[in-house]
């Protein structure tokens, strides 16, 4: 049991494993919508999107085609991130396409709403280059992609079609660790009740950095920039993050093998999965990858390496 004195917050640092390797293989992303839905990311061999009902036992497959990948309609390759939207459309960062699909509530076939095809990566405002990561403002008019190679983060309408050309909104300056540049940044979160700001992980800068949308430079509030490592105020590859009502930041730790809390305003972090040694039992992670919270603060852990989805209670 972790507690923080801070909010209060309590869960068991005993996971329960949800889906194993029985069903999946390497899991990415995880989002859960306002039903407790999950929706999980899973490269390399099953290059798929799982959904998982709430309090059902088996996934089933909504994007992409099982030990497929490829870059038709149908077909993924190395997804990545996954937003639902109100509506529950659903939209999928595909990593080695070069592109973001959107799947309108129903039918697997993708439209490509950001990026142009395997064969066109770049930099141009029309492209990506391995996104990771996506999430949407609160209009829902706007997808915002960790766009990873060009160390930047990209604006698109929900609306656009391939070859629209997007906004970089943030970074865009080369690699770098200063607050006018990110470094392969990885997990992003929208956060309307400060400035809108965005809370995007660096994951080869091993930091977290605060950037309004537009503006020209950031802060960074978690690890030290380029320097990776094990201590409360380092990270080591970080990848997903999500902020929950107080302010406080959950880092996926990627290389550290756990998840760290940051209290507002504080950039010591309160390890709260995971022990810093990989593992697979019920307390130890490896390489995780996402995270994600249901209605009642319970944790999702999509533990890439063990090839599970792991369920940490709030007590």
């Amino acid at each position: 049991m972790r507690f923080n004195g801070t909010t209060g917050n309590v869960w068991n640092t005993s996971g329960i494993t949800i889906l194993n390797s029985s069903q999946v293989t390497n899991v990415v992303d995880i989002y859960i919508d306002s039903n407790n839905t999950l929706y999980i990311t899973d490269e390399a061999s099953s290059t798929v999107v799982w959904r998982l009902l709430k309090n059902a036992t088996s996934a089933t497959v909504i994007a992409g085609i099982k030990d497929s990948k490829g870059s038709s309609n149908t077909q993924l390759d190395h997804p990545q991130g996954v937003y639902v939207d109100t509506n529950g459309t659903m939209y999928i960062s595909d990593y080695y396409n070069h592109r973001v699909q959107k799947y309108i509530n129903g039918p697997n076939i993708g439209i490509t709403i950001a990026g142009r095809s395997w064969s066109d990566a770049g930099s141009s405002l029309n492209q990506l280059n391995g996104p990771r990561y996506i999430t949407l403002d609160p209009t829902q008019a706007y997808i915002y992609i960790a766009d990873s190679i060009n160390h930047r983060i990209m604006r698109y309408s929900t609306n656009s079609i391939s070859g629209d050309n997007g906004t970089v909104v943030a970074g865009g300056n080369g690699a770098g660790n200063t607050i006018i540049s990110l470094t392969q940044p990885w997990g992003i979160w929208y956060q309307p009740s400060i400035s809108s700001d965005f809370f995007i992980t660096n994951y080869l800068g091993h930091s977290v950095i605060r950037w309004t949308p537009g503006a020209s430079s950031g802060t960074f509030i978690a690890g030290v920039p380029g320097t990776r490592g094990s201590g409360s105020t380092l990270l080591d590859s970080p990848m997903g993050l999500k902020l929950d009502k107080y302010l406080n930041i959950f880092v996926v730790d990627h290389s550290n093998h756990r998840i760290q809390m940051f209290c507002a305003g504080n950039q010591t972090g309160i390890t709260i999965v995971g022990t810093g040694v990989s593992g697979k039992t019920a307390t130890t992670l490896n390489r995780p990858r996402g995270i994600a919270f249901d209605s009642n603060m319970n944790m999702y852990i999509t533990d890439f390496d063990n090839k599970r989805v792991q369920k940490f209670l709030k007590l």
